[in-house]
């Protein structure tokens, strides 16, 4: 039997919170500690993982931290570095499980690497926007980070001050994930800091990112970096190797708290997944209804800018340093989708019954409002507000970036007001 140890940060603090035990082909059952149990302000490491003295099923604790780990070809290029198969889920998350989105660790008996940070130079990083995601699995590795995804990432620490990159080796948190560009599709970092920048300017709360420029304006000379919302630093924070260590708090995705695979991320028919969100905020938000609008307002923009991929994956709830209250966490990975021809015309799960862009219309939000539970009155004046400032958001943004010298910014937005859901709202 293989033993895995399951921890999570609470206020700074690493707990032990249960265990996975492997046993021959079985794929790994979790657990909670007793201890764990016993402590007045324990709390679930998931919605779908309540707290109890029996076992999880191999599907429930699979379908939790399977969700911890990169997809496609990363996890492809993560596990010939670990020399495992890449369908052995637990063996990944002993290897990469130190740095997790959150606050969760997963580590297994072998010693771990002292914490720290090295110095990346700057060959290093136009390697990594260069060398796209094979480069970005072997920081991955070498750093025993777990970054959900299918797109080349890696997580490091910006130390503002200097504006020094490092990599965290062992324990050590990182406080941005940084993107390679031309692995995925063309312009797709110039295309989600768009999308990011104009969602901030219709009210909608995203991280701060910023693209690193390596020498040109191409997409093998880019990098987008977007800073964890995920880890705090403030003067409680310990240094180690002269730089404040953050606090991670931790986050669970819709998908893991709905307890649903990975692999069904997107809506399949009848899903109803927007039905099981807004409940999920019902139930669990320390502020239920300003979660719920602002869920509804990141819905609004997905379809507004085109953006086939914000499946449940992209939406998360994030914990309060003391794990005992949780929010609707930022807006994060928006971009336009549909101004690439090789995408999708549907949206990852049905907006009043339809999935289609073009099917979509603003009575297809109305009737979302009523299945998910919103005042329609309150719903729709949310949804007119958002489509008055898309426009001017939109070029504002794109405006921005071409002073940048990313000139492509004003392309991708001219595409998205042609493809993207507000085309069909004007038409």
């Amino acid at each position: 039997m293989t033993e895995y140890h399951v921890s999570v940060e609470n206020s700074g603090r690493q707990i032990p919170v249960g265990r996975i035990e492997e046993t021959d082909g079985d794929g790994g059952r979790f657990f909670y500690l007793d201890e764990y149990l016993q402590q007045p302000d324990a709390v679930p490491v998931s919605i779908s993982l309540p707290l109890q003295t029996e076992a999880f099923s191999e599907e429930q604790t699979r379908t939790f931290f399977e969700g911890l780990l990169p997809e496609g070809f990363t996890r492809k290029s993560v596990a010939q570095h670990l020399r495992i198969d890449e369908g052995n889920y637990l063996s990944m998350l002993a290897g990469l499980g130190r740095e997790c989105l959150g606050a969760i660790r997963i580590s297994d008996d072998v010693p771990q690497p002292e914490a720290g940070y090295e110095k990346v130079t700057e060959k290093q990083i136009r390697e990594l926007a260069a060398e796209g995601a094979v480069r970005s699995a072997e920081m991955v590795t070498k750093a025993h980070l777990s970054l959900t995804g299918a797109s080349g990432k890696a997580g490091l620490y910006f130390d503002g001050a200097s504006g020094e990159w490092y990599l965290p080796h062992g324990t050590a948190p990182s406080t941005h994930i940084v993107k390679q560009s031309h692995v995925r599709l063309d312009g797709i970092v110039a295309n989600e800091q768009l999308c990011l920048l104009t969602a901030a300017h219709c009210g909608i709360a995203v991280p701060d990112s910023f693209i690193i420029n390596t020498g040109s304006f191409r997409d093998e000379d880019v990098l987008f970096a977007t800073k964890r919302y995920d880890r705090i630093i403030d003067e409680r924070c310990e240094t180690l190797d002269g730089l404040r260590k953050p606090f991670r708090l931790h986050q669970e995705d819709f998908a893991q708290a709905m307890g649903i695979p990975s692999i069904r991320k997107y809506e399949s028919e009848d899903g109803h997944y927007m039905e099981e969100m807004f409940s999920l905020l019902r139930r669990y938000s320390a502020d239920p209804i300003t979660d719920q609008l602002r869920l509804w307002d990141m819905i609004v923009f997905n379809y507004l800018v085109g953006n086939t991929d914000g499946h449940i994956k992209n939406y998360s709830m994030l914990y309060s340093p003391d794990m005992q209250s949780m929010h609707l966490a930022p807006a994060y990975d928006l971009v336009s989708t549909v101004v690439y021809e090789s995408s999708t015309r549907e949206m990852a799960f049905s907006i009043g019954g339809n999935l289609l862009v073009e099917d979509i219309t603003k009575e297809s939000f109305q009737r979302a409002a009523e299945e998910v539970g919103l005042g329609e009155r309150l719903a729709m004046s949310r949804f007119d507000d958002i489509c008055g400032r898309f426009r001017e958001a939109l070029d504002a943004s794109a405006g921005e970036l071409a002073e940048l010298g990313f000139f492509q910014a004003e392309q991708i937005a001219q595409s998205i007001l042609e493809k993207g859901g507000i085309n069909r709202l004007n038409g």
